[in-house]
């Protein structure tokens, strides 16, 4: 994603932060249609973004902008 960042809901922020904090699963629904779901392992900025780092069960890990995410569902 090349467009500036948007900052996201602070309840949702918090949410993800909480998720990192517990190591709790998450189902996430990105603006492009993919879903991923996996374990929230750290919620960070980095080039005027934020950003999380997620690992799915396979033990593959994903970084995403956090204005790519659609919805956040507890899984």
């Amino acid at each position: 994603m090349s467009e500036p960042y948007r900052p996201i809901a602070c309840a949702d922020h918090e949410r993800l932060e909480f998720a990192v904090l517990r190591r709790l699963p998450l189902t996430l629904r990105l603006l492009d249609g993919r879903s991923l779901s996996g374990k929230a392992l750290d919620v960070f900025t980095r080039e005027g973004a934020e950003w999380l780092r997620l690992r799915e069960a396979n033990g593959s890990e994903h970084v995403l902008r956090l204005d790519e995410i659609a919805t956040i569902h507890d899984s």
